[in-house]
């Protein structure tokens, strides 16, 4: 197999990868989507499947500029409840240290993230300051 033949197998290969993750990531968005209704997600998901190519080009061009207005939504959302998730985690009236060591735990469980950590941490500190 010549040099170029492999090179263009590979072109191909890889985007035929790239488009599947574009497909499942605007099928992703259909469902994600708070602004349509079901006849709409319904319609837009049968359209998508039935036409994948043109499909996925026409709800690009109609509603791709939401798309990251809505997965940046999503983001915020999952920030928040982990971080009241962790302001839960940790009780009232305990030392402390004692804070500290469990939102330490936490963290290194995987249960929270560093930022989770560290805005629990300073909370924390801010309570013992005040």
């Amino acid at each position: 197999m010549p040099l170029l033949d492999a090179f263009l197998l590979m072109m191909w290969f890889f985007l035929w990868i790239l488009w599947f993750f574009l497909l499942f990531r605007v099928i992703m968005d259909i469902f994600r989507s708070r602004d349509l209704g079901g006849w709409g997600k319904t319609g837009w998901l049968v359209f998508t499947i039935l036409l994948p190519f043109l499909g996925v080009f026409v709800y690009l061009i109609a509603r791709g500029g939401q798309m990251a207005d809505r997965q940046a939504a999503q983001a915020q959302a999952q920030d928040e409840a982990s971080g009241a998730y962790a302001s839960m985690a940790v009780p009232e009236g305990v030392g402390t240290a004692d804070n500290l060591a469990k939102l330490a735990g936490l963290r290194d469980q995987g249960v929270i993230s560093g930022a989770d950590y560290e805005r629990g941490r300073e909370k924390i500190l801010h309570q013992t300051a005040a």
